[in-house]
């Protein structure tokens, strides 16, 4: 639940396949009936969490060993507000007003409110967390301790803030629970916020410690530039350039799933490039007896196409086709933006039904470059505000 479930999902909307996200939301829904056991329980606050693991009976709990799992993976709270981003992502490619009434308001809710009262305040008066991890990773602190638990972590902060702002965008449409919407940006405004490195990354800790493992495989610290949407090169270009420091330095060997991950990163940089440099070696041959379990590197593909992490992880696959949606449409609530991350091999070329958030279907052909064909399909919108071309246009709709 921090990474691997989701990933599995990224494509659901993007690549038109909204049925097939489905499952994964109602598993939501069982899972955080039992994170409300969890909260109390282990936690005795509101709402409710999950952990670095669940399974088809939504086990919400903290787990490894009956006890005995290592705290950097173990112990991490963040399972619920993570997954819950999927909820309003799948309101965004709909606008199924209902769904997001009746099913996603209350899950999002619910995980929200967890969050809240986990939140403390630290020494400036700012909201953090603690105890806080950075899955899976570890630090070295300015005195050279090794460790895995703080508080304050940036990727905790990242998807509280993510969620936070889902929760607010979600009463500006419902408006039907004012003060709990209050309260959420009351807490929104006074997160601990981003801090840039001295090496120019951003910060995964607290304090500018260190990694234990710069190439570490997770990145979850990135979140707020995806599969979170706060994060943008136009809106927040020095976080999102101090993002870009971050993988520079983490490099690009690293295992399938987290290299279909890190191509979504480098699309919504906006740098093709790079992510089509990625997705060739997300596509790298693996010969079918390399199956030894290796959680480090070795990423790469099989010969009956499965991704190899190895042994086999479906993420890596699911996150790359997600990539390569991403790669020719971006979008948010306000335009959609076509070919953001082109790179030089894919100058000219077509594709049909791809979604974008607003409930919009793009059909588009393009030559060195530039649209020369679209077609946008919508049955919630006449109009559409499409970046392209290098100008915003406003497009007309087909039903």
């Amino acid at each position: 639940m921090n990474i691997n479930a989701e990933e599995n999902y990224w494509l659901a909307e993007n690549t038109n396949l909204p049925e097939m996200h489905q499952p994964f939301l109602q598993f939501l829904n069982n899972l955080s009936t039992t994170g409300k056991i969890t909260a109390k329980t282990f936690y005795n606050m509101p709402g409710w969490v999950s952990h670095h693991n669940s399974d088809i009976w939504a086990m919400s709990n903290p787990v490894g060993n009956f006890g005995e799992g290592d705290p950097s993976w173990a112990n991490w709270p963040m399972g619920g507000t993570w997954a819950s981003a999927h909820l309003w992502e799948h309101y965004l490619f709909t606008q199924d007003a209902q769904f997001l009434k009746q099913k996603a308001y209350p899950i999002m809710r619910g995980a929200a409110e967890f969050c809240l009262a986990w939140l403390i305040k630290d020494s400036a008066g700012k909201l953090i967390t603690s105890p806080s991890t950075s899955p899976e990773n570890g630090f070295i602190t300015f005195t050279g301790v090794k460790g895995n638990t703080l508080f304050g972590g940036t990727a905790d902060l990242s998807m509280i803030r993510e969620l936070f702002l889902d929760v607010i965008a979600a009463q500006n449409i419902l408006k039907n629970d004012s003060a709990f919407a209050t309260s959420i940006t009351n807490a929104l405004n006074n997160l601990h916020p981003y801090q840039v490195g001295k090496a120019g990354n951003l910060q995964e800790w607290y304090y500018d410690w260190a990694d234990s493992e710069p190439k570490h495989r997770h990145q979850s610290h990135l979140y707020g530039l995806y599969p979170g949407t706060h994060v943008t090169v136009e809106k927040t270009p020095l976080i999102a350039n101090a993002a870009k420091k971050t993988l520079e330095i983490k490099g690009d060997e690293t295992t399938g799933w987290s290299k279909g991950w890190r191509i979504n990163l480098w699309a919504r940089l906006k740098d093709g490039e790079h992510a089509y440099k990625m997705y060739r070696e997300l596509l790298k041959f693996v010969p079918p007896d390399e199956t030894k379990e290796n959680y480090t590197k070795m990423g790469g593909t099989y010969p009956n196409l499965l991704d190899a992490h190895p042994p086999f992880q479906i993420d890596g696959n699911f996150g790359g086709a997600a990539a390569v949606a991403e790669m020719l449409v971006q979008s948010n609530a306000e335009y959609i933006e076509l070919l953001p991350a082109i790179p030089k091999a894919w100058q000219s070329g077509t594709v049909k039904g791809l979604k974008a958030r607003g409930n919009y279907e793009i059909d588009m052909t393009w030559r060195k470059g530039q649209v020369t064909n679209l077609k946008i399909k919508s049955s919630t919108s006449a109009t559409a505000n499409v970046l392209m071309n290098g100008k915003m246009e406003t497009i007309k709709t087909v039903k």
